[in-house]
């Protein structure tokens, strides 16, 4: 079906009855949020955890047709939720072609809408306006202008078109009133100056604006959507009163509420699906992962004011990735599997992400990082096998144990747990390289009561031992592993 591309063509459509030509954006929004309620479907694809506590009050902010902000802090999706509001706008509207403020051709509010309409009657040219380009989004920062926001006299418009200053056609429109019949949307809104606020709500409820000492009248239809850090939100002298007191609601974001849901974002956000070898990442590191943020939150070291960003678990769970990645080209293996030990080598993902307080800083970033891996393996490691006993576990290193390696191994084994790789496998000895409390950890079989106390006597082969002599004991040779064991522990 063909569009219609002058006024006259469009005056016999249904954008010419009286219910669209009196539509404001946030009856379109309304309208097309109740279609979507009534079919089911949903309505912030990708937003994970706010079922049941943004969300609702999205609906209802919008069904009141509020000018609203998310307050929240950093990593909190909530530029994303803006982002998506264009889904509530019809597909295309109709606009005068060659309007800088989207005019509606029923109902133009700019001085060149208005002439073009008289002039050219029923031939006035018709453009058509997609959902996408009635999004607009502007950061707040300290050295926003005026101009930037509403506008500004133009003298080159002046002097080319023969017009006076005084002129609303030698006006060079801002970002607000381009974003006529659309979403507006500002982010860190205390971060703008005082005057571009007064600008903002002299908008909002008188609908003009004065530019350079002359008063343009600017009848906009926008829905304006906004941003904040709710510390600068509240605190005095970072927001106008007036300003705080036209925006209708006010929605507060939070971070995922259980490690699962954040797990689930984590997941979603990350960039995993590379091309190369397949990743097998196990249920246990992805949650480790997810728990250094949530034990960064809880610590007194890190400044909660500022947050911790959901970012972090997503860029740490990406270098884990690659640092697995870059293990299995070098070793050839031909699956992705990130351990334990991958995590560590994902320090800059998190360093970069914390805001320290006092505390913090005199410790320094990479300490408190390493502190918030251990806290959260431990969390993990208790959430998975609390109930356990470990204790023999325990013991059995605290006594000298070793880890012992099959030999069908294709990797290198060990000579004794946290000691270097040996190019060759080496033969474990059946007998007993020393001797603690009646056991023979090589062998695995309990030692004869009589090598409790022993002495240490050379293999003929050099390798082991040979049988202990009488009368001697282990002491030394049991104290030395021990230092050894406890040298690793701290180490690790």
């Amino acid at each position: 079906m063909n569009k219609p591309t002058t006024l006259g063509e469009l005056k016999h459509t249904e954008w010419a009855s009286d219910a669209r030509i009196h539509r404001t954006v946030k009856d379109e929004m309304r309208e097309n949020l109740i279609c979507l309620l009534e079919n089911g479907s949903p309505l912030f694809p990708g937003i994970v955890g706010y079922e049941d506590t943004v969300i609702p009050q999205l609906v209802n902010a919008i069904l009141s047709r509020h000018n609203f902000i998310l307050l929240g802090l950093r990593g909190q999706a909530k530029s994303r939720i803006l982002r998506q509001l264009v889904t509530l706008l019809d597909e295309e509207v109709p606009i005068l072609a060659g309007s800088e403020v989207n005019d509606n051709p029923f109902a133009p509010i700019s001085k060149y809408g208005r002439e073009l309409v008289t002039e050219r009657a029923e031939r006035a040219p018709v453009a058509w306006l997609p959902r996408d380009a009635r999004f607009v989004e502007k950061l707040a920062t300290p050295d926003v202008t005026i101009a930037d926001i509403i506008g500004d006299v133009d003298p080159i418009k002046a002097a080319r078109g023969g017009h006076l200053l005084s002129d609303e056609l030698t006006m060079h429109f801002g970002l607000l009133p381009r974003a006529n019949r659309g979403i507006f949307a500002i982010n860190e809104l205390p971060d703008l100056a005082g005057k571009i606020q007064v600008g903002l709500f002299n908008i909002m409820q008188e609908g003009d604006v004065q530019v350079k000492g002359y008063p343009v009248r600017l009848n906009l239809d926008v829905a304006l959507v906004f941003t904040a850090n709710p510390e600068d939100y509240t605190a005095r002298g970072k927001i106008i009163t007036p300003l705080k007191d036209r925006i209708g609601s006010e929605i507060l974001t939070h971070y995922p509420y259980t490690v699962e849901l954040g797990a689930a974002i984590t997941r979603q956000e990350s960039w995993l699906e590379r091309n190369g070898r397949p990743l097998r990442l196990p249920d246990f590191i992805a949650e480790l992962i997810e728990r250094i943020a949530f034990e960064a939150r809880d610590d007194k070291r890190v400044d909660r004011r500022s947050g911790v960003s959901q970012r972090l678990p997503i860029s740490v769970l990406e270098n884990v990735v690659s640092n697995a990645e870059r293990r299995t080209i070098l070793t050839k293996e031909k699956t992705v599997v990130p351990r334990i030990s991958d995590i560590y080598a994902a320090l800059p993902a998190i360093t970069g992400k914390l805001e320290l307080e006092y505390e913090g800083e005199l410790q320094g970033p990479e300490v408190i990082a390493k502190d918030l891996i251990r806290r959260a393996a431990g969390k993990t490691f208790e959430a998975r096998v609390g109930g356990a006993n470990v204790d023999d576990a325990v013991h059995w290193f605290d006594e000298g144990g070793a880890l012992k390696i099959s030999m069908d191994e294709r990797s290198t084994s060990w000579t004794r747990w946290g000691s270097r790789r040996r190019k060759t496998p080496r033969r474990w000895s059946r007998r007993a390289s020393w001797c603690s409390k009646a056991w023979s950890p090589r062998s695995g079989s309990p030692a004869p009561k009589s090598w409790a106390t022993c002495g240490r006597a050379p293999s003929p082969r050099g390798r082991g031992t040979g049988r202990p002599e009488a009368g001697r004991t282990c002491s030394r040779e049991t104290s030395d592993i021990r230092r050894q064991t406890s040298d690793i522990s701290a180490d690790v």
